[in-house]
């Protein structure tokens, strides 16, 4: 029987800030376990926390972009509970005043745009990070007390597909954004999809099942449908879905079960005694919200409607801030728009790739693939030298001086390419006969001949022409 899929999300997400939430230890990845905390971090008696200012700018800039409303008087409270990666007990977080609250996501589906409701955004701070062997238990305090921003969903999302849509959406504004680095694989950036069947959408909601620490967007969709596959045929053999938390196992590509939750825990909130209300700035707030940086899907509509890129080749620059940052330079020292996407996306990118280099170390300057284009677009040079320049430019060296070195100047001297093209004509008669007939390739082998007479120099769509003018002559 076919159901209906049921989908919310838990996101939390590292903030991007050089000390931890509460201490002013060091925020820092892959360091050497337990050298990036100190005794507020580990919950010594009598240490006192102190919030992150850079922590809290960073939130509104997630809430504000997420179309949350905010609140100006900043709360904590401890949500208590008991465990090793936890070393005070209890976690500070913001049960009773998110920082944001009622906002949305769009999403693109094959039924057009969708809005994904956000029900809130909340800080708080990470725990420490476990690892298990034969011998025990080990644990690395670096990543306790990471500043944390909580991005909870509503259940509105329908499919594997809408899930991994929604994620990859919020993970490209928040990496725009520049409040996280949002490295999933590094746990920057992990997720929590809640999953429950129904038969119709105007059933009530079904048991949920939780899947725990997704890594990857593409594990999103995954472990959506294939919890949908176990769901669904529990339910079809007349079974009863348990309330539990599971994991999806990548080599398996099914989900398993991790513990089972026989009803709703009680952390027993209250408010954090040792952080007094913060009430913000009104002023401050809003020039954090007026610097907001340009977001996804406002750059892509830019490159669609100002630049005319088409959908696909604006999706893919968006997607990656470096590649699309790099575009953005490029296009201005040059208005061929599309081209210099299509060299971007396509030339850069493979170049990138062969070399095993990043955005980062990328040496080809925005100005000089500008400047190649429109040598390309002037008929200066063929698109085939064009490639052969690149391999220089690529090194960061200029095209003209490449060009120029290499004498590759095309020709596209009128007169002088007639010359030419009337000098093959006469020393081939039978492709003439043979244009006659109705033979059109004779076309390309005489354009051959005089690329090869020119040595390579000649422009092709002037040859092309001019051959065709003269064949109709004769």
């Amino acid at each position: 029987m076919k159901y209906e899929t049921v989908i919310g999300i838990e996101i939390h997400c590292e903030l991007k800030t050089k000390t931890k939430m509460f201490s002013s230890a060091p925020v820092a990845f892959g360091e050497q376990a337990n050298s990036c905390v100190n005794e507020i971090d580990l919950g010594h008696p009598g240490t006192l926390p102190c919030v992150n200012k850079k922590a809290v700018e960073l939130a509104i800039m997630a809430a504000t972009a997420l179309h949350c409303e905010i609140d100006s008087l900043v709360k904590f409270d401890r949500k208590n509970y008991y465990y090793s990666d936890l070393p005070k007990g209890f976690q500070i977080t913001q049960q009773f005043h998110p920082i944001g609250t009622g906002g949305y996501v769009e999403i693109d589906t094959e039924q057009g745009k969708k809005r994904i409701r956000i029900n809130r955004i909340h800080m708080e701070e990470d725990t420490a990070k476990q690892f298990h062997n034969e011998q025990g238990t080990l644990i690395d305090f670096n990543r306790a007390g990471t500043p944390l921003v909580e991005i909870v969903s509503e259940a509105d999302m329908r499919s594997g597909a809408e899930a991994a849509a929604y994620v990859e959406n919020l993970r490209t504004m928040l990496y725009y954004l520049g409040v996280s680095d949002v490295k999933m694989e590094e746990g920057s950036m992990r997720c929590d999809v809640n999953i429950s069947l129904r038969r119709t959408s105007d059933d009530p909601f079904g048991v949920k099942t939780e899947i725990k620490n997704l890594n990857s967007i593409s594990n999103v969709q995954k472990a959506v449908e294939s919890e949908y596959e176990r769901q669904s045929r529990i339910l079809d053999e007349g079974g009863v879905i348990l309330q539990e938390t599971r994991r999806y196992d990548e080599a398996q590509k099914t989900t398993v079960s991790m513990r089972m939750k026989e009803g709703s825990v009680d952390y027993k909130y209250f408010p954090e005694p040792n952080i007094t209300p913060i009430q913000l700035d009104e002023a401050w707030i809003r020039s954090i919200q007026q610097s907001l940086p340009e977001l996804p899907r406002e750059r892509k509509q830019r490159y669609e409607e100002q630049y005319g890129l088409r959908s696909y080749d604006a999706d893919v620059l968006v997607q990656n801030r470096e590649l699309s940052d790099f575009y953005d330079a490029a296009c201005q020292y040059s208005k061929e728009y599309q081209l210099l996407a299509n060299w971007t996306i396509t030339e850069l990118t493979a170049a990138l790739n062969k070399a095993n280099r990043k955005m980062a170390e990328n040496r080809c300057r925005p100005e000089d693939l500008a400047q190649l284009v429109t040598m390309i677009k002037a008929g200066e040079i063929s698109g085939k030298q064009a490639k052969e320049v690149f391999a220089d430019v690529f090194e960061g060296k200029d095209p003209k001086k490449v060009v120029e070195e290499k004498g590759m100047k095309q020709m596209s001297d009128e007169g002088a390419l007639l010359a030419m093209v009337q000098e093959v004509l006469d020393k081939n008669p039978q492709s003439i006969i043979d244009f006659k007939n109705g033979k059109d390739r004779a076309v390309g082998f005489l354009v051959g001949q005089v690329m090869k007479a020119s040595k390579g120099q000649a422009n092709p769509a002037m040859t092309n022409k001019l051959i065709q003018e003269e064949l109709k002559k004769r």
